[in-house]
């Protein structure tokens, strides 16, 4: 059987031509984009001000010119609802690979010092339920969800990609998320008796549910900026807590562009 001559296709090189059988060429072809698929990372905050300097001194290796690595940086919003939705967006457009969430957070925990940059294991949601009889009740424990009803694991938002992308080996925490900043010492006790958990942000839980619920690997990584509790700002260390971020965000790129 004679093959058709669109089944032959010429590739020159310089002064040299080669005739090769198309089926071969699709081989070629297709090892060569599976070889150089690029690693398509977001690195997402609230606010554009929590990554900014990490924006400025990047590599443009990282955000242009690599093949290997593409880095994307996103402004979330404050808040669960309009980080879930933004992130949800994101997800669908941008089709990434891994989500690295960054910013701020209180401490429960008087043994991190301020400025410390944490990751977290685990998210749970703070302030979803009610007040009865002087007890806290969350969602769980007043029947509106199932404590083990996916993207949930036993009441929590566990990161199960944290072994895996942990890749500075950072001390690994409980985070909880609320959507009013905890003041109160009476409330401040009742979230540790009830869930333990060392820091807290508005946004945490949002990238836990949707890395969750759309199977995107995700990462989040915070800086102890204040104590939970403590409203006097001059005792916050917010410029120490940014810097550690930012010279964390950088070190962990250029050490996932060696994996990658």
């Amino acid at each position: 059987m004679r093959r058709n001559e669109s089944s032959i296709v010429v590739i020159q090189f310089g002064s040299k031509k080669f005739n090769i059988k198309q089926h071969i060429v699709h081989i070629i072809f297709k090892k060569i984009s599976t070889t150089f698929t690029t690693m398509r990372v977001v690195i997402t905050a609230a606010t554009v001000g929590e990554w900014m300097p990490s924006f400025l001194d990047i590599d443009t290796l990282y955000t242009s010119e690599s093949q290997r690595l593409k880095i994307i940086f996103h402004q979330g919003g404050v808040g669960l609802l309009a980080n879930a939705v933004s992130l949800t967006r994101l997800a669908f457009e941008e089709k990434p690979d891994l989500i690295i969430q960054v910013g701020l957070a209180g401490c429960f925990d008087s043994l991190l010092g301020l400025g410390k940059v944490v990751a977290v294991r685990e998210e749970i949601l703070g302030d979803m339920g009610a007040h009865e009889d002087g007890k806290w009740k969350d969602i769980f424990d007043l029947k509106l969800e199932k404590a083990g009803y996916p993207p949930f694991e036993r009441r929590r938002l566990p990161n199960h990609c944290i072994e895996k992308f942990n890749l500075l080996k950072l001390q690994e925490v409980t985070g909880i998320t609320v959507n009013q900043i905890t003041t109160n010492e009476e409330r401040i006790q009742q979230l540790i008796k009830k869930y333990d958990p060392a820091i807290e942000s508005m946004e945490g839980a949002a990238l836990h549910f949707v890395g969750r619920e759309m199977n995107i690997p995700f990462l989040q990584i915070r800086a102890v900026s204040n104590y939970i509790g403590e409203r006097d700002k001059e005792k916050w260390k917010m410029k120490e807590a940014i810097n550690n971020l930012n010279q964390t965000i950088l070190k962990y790129v250029d050490k996932l562009y060696k994996v990658a």
